[in-house]
């Protein structure tokens, strides 16, 4: 991955909501979620959440394939890790050798974040 697709996708991913978005796709493994379970897990309205989509797939963040009449996402594992890779490409600045991770595993289908999880905390003002 070169400097401007990794800017692409980090720009991408600097919305709290396109953050959350991406990360349900990430946990629904390789078989990702429809549009529709997605707009209802986020809370996000549908107009509101092809926006975000949009955004992610023009990044080459996230992958769409029509089954019907549902349109199911998919996280663009590859590529995901081909970012990972870019920013931890230099990561020890040659103190000492990095140890290369594995591929990221998707969690299993069934773990679902929480709201608290996918959406930052509110600072407190005092």
């Amino acid at each position: 991955m070169e400097l401007i697709e990794s800017l692409a996708a980090l720009k991408a991913l600097a919305h709290p909501t396109r953050l959350g978005l991406y990360r349900a796709l990430v946990q629904a493994g390789p078989q990702g979620l429809p549009v529709g379970a997605l707009a209802d897990q986020l809370a996000v309205p549908g107009s509101t959440l092809s926006a975000h989509l949009r955004v992610l797939r023009a990044a080459g963040l996230v992958l769409d394939a029509r089954e019907g009449r549902v349109i199911r996402c998919r996280a663009d594992y590859m590529r995901m890790d081909a970012l990972l890779a870019y920013l931890t490409e230099n990561c020890c600045a040659g103190a000492a050798p990095c140890v290369p991770r594995p591929a990221c595993k998707p969690a299993s289908a069934t773990t679902r974040p929480s709201r608290h999880e996918t959406l930052p905390r509110a600072r407190r003002r005092r």
